[in-house]
């Protein structure tokens, strides 16, 4: 593999067929695509993402046009480039492009489609114990200026299965349940959950279903429309390399007339897509830069990189359960490129001693990796993408082990 310095462009390093089917891709030999401080062990890639080199280098370009002319490019050019960045989105996640629409992330994405509902005292919000804390608080919000009410489904870990997941969920669905929120790959838990399944129960009951799809885009293979919900939302910036803040919000068609932006500006009345793409002066590089990651992801290998991190992830979380002794959050086989497993700490644990574990990992050690107290244990979730080794998770478990 050809290699120059980090954040050149693509033609700095060419990825070959051949270096796919060698591995030489993936790894240690990785780590030039990105600026990683040297010696860092980065196991957090699911908390913000982290954009290669070649695809700033995009950004870069963009923000150089647009600065040629602002008045030109934002009033004339910029709805045409967006629509087909928007297209390029839309084929690699299996939508319409017609039906997405750009957002700064999942959470906006969310917040917009909660805000747009008409909630009344006696309507229902369905969450579950595995639903990003930002999105419950967000619900809690929305529910206090209505007189509507969140119902949190309690899914205590480890799941044994989906059917657990589904059992809980359809006991707590009714006919007052006007909107059902789903992770699709849960945050904290790391489980890929089944949303068809999920979204089929809740339209039964007669709710609409929003999925929070943060961090499938470029982790999972996609096809939004398949699953039958009302709106998906999803982060470009993680997984599909994509600068932040960058994600998409898709709505079905019988409910795009309902949905707005979280600031209504000159393009209020102008349908789904004319509300969402001007919204008053913003950075839209990361938007336009979007097909740039996709087209990262795939000369990184697509799909196959894809099943590479899931593997790894389950590897890693399979070498951690046998050195911790402890459980993971699910079924290995119930993760993407994130895994999720307990240390074996007595509980129950404070907040401070979390974030004393997470910190004196970094300061001494220099590894990154997500820590989370759930139900008064302390669970770590580790992230694998193009440029992490399964050495980095075995170096993981021993200092924790210490640790413990």
């Amino acid at each position: 593999m050809k290699r120059r310095r980090r954040g050149g462009d693509m033609d700095d390093a060419v990825v070959t067929a051949r270096d796919d089917e060698a591995g030489a891709r993936w790894g240690e030999a990785a780590r030039v695509h990105w600026s990683l401080e040297p010696g860092l062990s980065y196991l957090n890639h699911g908390a913000f993402g982290l954009t290669p080199g070649p695809v700033l280098a995009a950004q870069d370009r963009w923000r150089v046009r647009i600065e040629c002319n602002p008045t030109r490019f934002l009033a004339f050019e910029l709805e045409a480039e967006l629509r087909r960045a928007a297209s390029v989105v839309a084929r690699a996640v299996g939508a319409k492009a017609e039906d997405l629409v750009f957002v700064e992330n999942a959470t906006t994405g969310l917040n917009a489609v909660l805000r747009s509902l008409d909630f009344e005292p006696g309507d229902e919000i369905l969450v579950t114990s595995l639903t990003y804390p930002a999105i419950r608080k967000a619900a809690q919000y929305v529910a206090s200026r209505s007189g509507a009410r969140v119902i949190d489904v309690p899914i205590p870990l480890p799941v044994a299965g989906d059917d657990t997941l589904l059992r809980a969920v359809a006991a707590r669905l009714s006919y007052r349940t006007r909107l059902a929120i789903f992770d699709h790959i849960a945050s904290h838990s790391a489980l890929v959950l089944p949303v068809a399944a999920l979204a089929r129960m809740a339209h039964e009951a007669g709710a609409k279903v929003a999925i929070d799809g943060a961090h499938a885009p470029g982790m999972i293979a996609l096809d939004v429309a398949a699953i039958g919900a009302d709106w998906y939302v999803g982060n470009l910036h993680k997984w599909f390399f994509a600068p932040r803040s960058c994600g998409f919000l898709w709505a079905a068609a019988d409910v795009q007339a309902m949905t707005h932006p979280l600031a209504i500006s000159h393009g209020y009345g102008a349908g789904f897509r004319g509300e969402f793409e001007w919204t008053g002066t913003r950075d839209v590089t990361s938007a336009l830069t979007a097909p740039e990651g996709i087209a990262f992801h795939e000369q990184l290998g697509g799909a196959k990189l894809m099943a590479r991190n899931t593997a790894l992830a389950r590897e890693a979380a399979g070498e951690l359960l046998r050195l911790w002794r402890t459980e993971a959050t699910g079924p290995i086989e119930a993760y993407g490129a994130m895994a999720t497993v307990r240390l074996p700490l007595a509980v129950p644990v404070t907040e401070a001693r979390v974030t004393a574990l997470a910190r004196g990992l970094f300061e001494r050690h220099r590894i990154e990796a997500a820590f989370f107290r759930i139900d008064d244990a302390v669970w770590v979730r580790v992230g694998v993408q193009a440029y992490n080794e399964l050495a980095e998770y075995r170096r993981l478990g021993d200092l924790l082990k210490e640790e413990s």
